[in-house]
Order: structure tokens, then C-alpha cells, then sequence
């Protein structure tokens, strides 16, 4: 059974997307602006003050009594530091122009964005990475990544087609997927659920994956180590950083994660993109990919 390719296709600025009525674009953006601000967990008074206006217009405009104007609009959005795509949406919504482009990965716009992405990536061999969208599909892997990925998932036959997308989020839930050989599920399970909870209260596209995520911890996790799913801030902290421990034919090896992204991006393909790399969490882990390497 294998993993179902995501099939990804960034939106360009040329495109025209289709245009609704007057009515769902108004219930539209008062439904993004409610769910932007709910993602930073602000409340409307706090961001009346950064925004600089009264708390009483701010929520006009967030119930539909009031249209912002498009300088509002973009103050409003930025204050929350909502994704660019957000923006774009909510701009369109209230009947502007879109403020940010999405240029294609592969596309001359981005030629040296996609050079130093490639850098990051060769520079971390032997140590695995990961370039990864805002919807966790694997975009790109260096050489690490690649032999990580077959001893993880050595039941699963990987499509020949480079344009495929593989989704990391769905390689984790598969019934053949790593999920089954995270030694330490019980700890990293609920910390990346409650990580992907928060991250679809601004991408709500994330949300049947989250809902997936929480269905495989509750078939594989015993009743007494679900109740950071209820209560997640019950979560255990026990060390500084979250380390994932995986069975292998190597051996146990253990990662602890870092991303990168682009500063200030402008484009809401860049805005998206972040490279996972995966640091060797011990010195067998380190000893290990090394090793391999030769």
C-alpha cells in the first residue's frame, strides 16, 4: 500500500481565483480575520492597541458591520504576522488586490532562493534534511534524508517520478509508515500533534491531518499516555530538546530538529518554506551517519 503522492501546485499572482459573492466574501473575511487572531492567541482589545484603533471598530469589522479599509487591512494583518497567504485571502475577501505573489519553486524568480536551499541541504550531509512546505510535504532531500527514509520505510516501494510529492505528515500515519518505528511515540506523538493543532489554527488545510495524527496516537498509544491530548499542557519537558528515537537495521538512532526559513519573504512560496535538519541527538546517532557515509 503505498504512500499517496500530494499533488502541490503554488498559486501565481497571474491567476485569477473565482470571484464570490458579496455576502460570502464578507462572512469569509470576518471568519480569516477571527482565526488569524485566534492563532496568536490575542484577544481583540490587544490587538485594537497595536493596530491603532478602538476596540469597538475592530470588532465591527470583525463581525461584517464594517468594511477596513485596504490600509487597515494590512496594518490588521501584519500586527498578527499572519501567514502571506492569509493576507492575500483576506485582501480579497474585502475586494483589493492581492498584496504577494507565489512563485513556482523551480521558476526563474526564485533561482537563487532554490541555490541556497540546495546548499542547506548538501551542507548537512551526512546528518539527514528535509525541505519541507507549510503543509509538511517533502519537497526535497539530501543524501541523509534519502537513506533515513528507506530504512524507515523499508515496506513502502517510492514512486520513480521526481515531481511527486511525498507527505511527511502522511508517511508518519501510514499503516507501513515510521510512526511504528518511533521508539519514544508516547513523548513526540502529543508534542507534534499540539504543535499541528496550533499550526492549522492558521492553515485550517492542516486540520484532517491533525485529526489523522490524533486517530493514530489514540489506535497506538495506551490509554494513561493520551491525556496530553486532553490536556496538553500536561505535556512532559523533560529535557531542553524534544529528541526522536528511531528503530532502524542500523540500530537506535535519535534526532533532535532545527528548521530554517527565509527572513522577511515576500513571496508567499518562500514564506512557506523551511528546511528540517535533523541533528544527531547522541554520539551513536553522530558515529552511525558518519559512518555510513564512507
Amino acid at each position: 500500500m503505498p504512500i499517496t503522492p500530494s499533488t502541490h501546485t503554488a498559486r501565481t499572482g497571474a491567476e485569477a481565483p473565482p470571484q464570490p459573492s458579496a455576502s460570502a466574501a464578507r462572512d469569509g473575511l470576518c471568519a480569516t480575520l477571527k482565526a488569524a487572531r485566534r492563532a496568536r492567541g490575542i484577544s481583540q482589545l490587544e490587538l485594537a492597541l497595536r493596530v491603532g484603533v478602538s476596540q469597538r471598530h475592530l470588532s465591527c469589522v470583525e463581525t461584517g458591520r464594517a468594511r477596513p479599509s485596504q490600509t487597515l487591512l494590512v496594518a490588521w494583518l501584519q500586527a498578527l504576522d499572519a501567514p502571506l497567504a492569509v493576507r492575500n485571502s483576506a485582501l480579497l475577501q474585502a475586494g483589493y488586490a492581492p498584496a504577494f505573489h507565489a512563485a513556482t519553486l523551480a521558476g526563474p524568480a526564485l533561482q537563487l532562493a532554490r541555490a541556497a536551499l540546495e546548499q542547506l541541504l548538501r551542507a548537512h550531509d551526512p546528518m539527514p534534511a528535509l525541505l519541507l512546505d507549510a503543509h509538511w510535504n517533502v519537497l526535497q532531500r539530501n543524501q541523509g534524508a534519502q537513506r533515513l527514509w528507506r530504512w524507515l520505510l523499508p515496506d513502502i516501494e517510492e514512486t520513480p517520478d521526481e515531481q511527486q510529492v511525498v507527505n511527511l505528515l502522511d508517511g508518519l500515519v501510514h499503516p507501513q509508515g515510521f510512526g511504528r518505528r518511533i521508539l519514544n511515540l508516547a513523548e513526540v506523538g502529543p508534542a507534534l500533534w499540539l504543535q499541528l493543532r496550533n499550526e492549522a489554527c492558521a492553515l485550517p488545510a492542516l486540520t484532517p491531518r491533525v485529526e489523522a495524527l490524533e486517530a493514530f496516537l489514540r489506535q497506538h498509544l495506551a490509554r494513561r499516555q493520551l491525556t496530553a491530548l486532553e490536556s496538553p499542557e500536561q505535556l512532559p519537558r523533560p529535557t531542553p530538546m524534544l529528541t526522536t528515537r528511531f528503530d532502524t537495521p542500523v540500530g537506535e538512532l535519535a534526532f533532535f530538529s532545527m528548521f530554517t526559513t527565509f527572513g522577511s519573504p515576500q513571496d508567499i512560496t518562500l514564506a512557506s518554506m523551511r528546511v528540517e535538519h535533523l541533528c544527531a541527538a547522541d554520539a551513536a546517532t553522530e558515529q552511525a551517519m558518519h559512518a555510513l557515509q564512507r
